[in-house]
């Protein structure tokens, strides 16, 4: 691919509103922005959506940069890649670290996309033109004001993040406003076995799904509780790579799983999960990491694959920051998004404004 320097980016960006889970509160949206350069000047981008504090995984903004900087940059740069899944392959030597490696994977394939002048959607076999559009309500959101602005602009799907013992009052809240809107819950992995029977009695309210009851890696009670409940259940944390994912399937653990490219190591892995779920039946959705414009021209190209057949976290520009690192920015028409078809992830990215946020900046070459 004739990679001439690697550059990382730890920038920031204020959240318009808190985004508020069980676990933690972000008012700010630490991100690691890669810039992956070829000997003509061209620039692949990716980025590293890890949290600032290990609260969703063990990786943190700050772990992330120094698997990058002391491990996966210095081994791109001394082995190459002709294609971006050599590196998912050849990178296994690192343990773990996923995000950090599906971000620099993510920048080879932006880079491989703009070299070959194909967009990143046509590169992974994406067979749609546009993707449905699902919001994320927060702890930290007024409901029936987000609600009707997210009615207004057409979302297709409702998750909503609870906290343990108030999940009904939340559903309750959403089905007042709009009985018909189609909800899920995510309780990223806030349950114990002690709670089945509570969670049984969610079975009533007719949710599209619920989303991680139990601790990461627990395939053995999600198993018990989709066998004695009529919602789907869908796991999120379980799955951090295609072996997690055919374990969820073999095992019955789930009837749906969400694919989140930085979670499971990159768009290699992203691709291998959804090709199996689709060969098994398995329906998939495309998760979101609230990321800047980077990271969601990425999710847009993977949720353009046939199996992505529920709607995502794809949302616009605006909906976490107040301003972008992409233009054109990324809208929602009717409750769908436009896949970019541009060569590359199809978006180009505000370099003046990307200097601007950023805190720290380092190159290798």
């Amino acid at each position: 691919m004739r990679i001439q320097s690697v550059g990382l980016r730890k920038v920031s960006f204020p959240l318009k509103v808190p985004f508020v889970t069980h676990q933690a509160e972000l008012k700010e949206r630490p991100l690691i922005i890669i810039e992956v350069k070829d000997d003509a000047g061209r620039i692949g981008y990716g980025e590293v959506t890890a949290f600032p504090d290990p609260f969703y995984t063990y990786e943190t903004i700050n772990t992330a940069w120094h698997i990058l900087e002391d491990y996966l940059i210095p081994f791109l740069l001394k082995n190459g890649a002709e294609h971006p899944s050599d590196f998912a392959e050849e990178s296994k030597g690192v343990q773990g670290h996923p995000m950090a490696k599906a971000g620099l994977e993510a920048a080879l394939w932006d880079l491989y996309g703009k070299q070959a002048e194909k967009s990143l959607a046509d590169l992974l076999g994406g067979t749609r033109s546009s993707v449905s559009a699902g919001a994320v309500i927060s702890l930290g959101d007024s409901v029936e004001k987000d609600v009707s602005m997210l009615k207004e602009e057409g979302f297709q799907r409702y998750k909503l993040k609870v906290v343990k013992g108030r999940e009904k009052e939340a559903i309750e809240t959403i089905q007042q406003i709009d009985p018909d809107l189609p909800i899920m819950i995510d309780a990223n992995g806030q349950y114990n076995p002690e709670d089945m029977s509570h969670l049984r009695s969610i079975d009533d309210y007719g949710l599209t799904m619920i989303e991680q009851p139990f601790a990461a890696g627990d395939f053995y009670w999600h198993k018990k509780l989709q066998k004695e409940m009529k919602t789907p259940i869908c796991l999120d944390e379980s799955i951090m790579s295609f072996h997690d994912a055919v374990q969820a399937v073999e095992l019955e653990s789930c009837q749906i799983i969400n694919i989140k490219i930085s979670r499971v190591g990159g768009l290699t892995a992203a691709i291998q999960i959804h090709d199996f779920c689709q060969s098994r039946g398995i329906p998939v959705w495309c998760g979101g990491m609230v990321e800047s414009g980077i990271s969601k021209a990425h999710n847009l190209a993977l949720a353009s694959l046939p199996n992505f057949t529920i709607p995502g976290d794809l949302s616009g520009s605006t909906r976490y920051f107040h301003k972008d690192l992409v233009h054109p920015e990324i809208v929602i028409h009717e409750g769908s998004i436009e896949v970019p078809k541009k060569p590359g992830m199809g978006l180009n990215v505000d370099e003046e404004y990307l200097e601007e946020v950023t805190l720290a900046y380092e190159t290798f070459s």
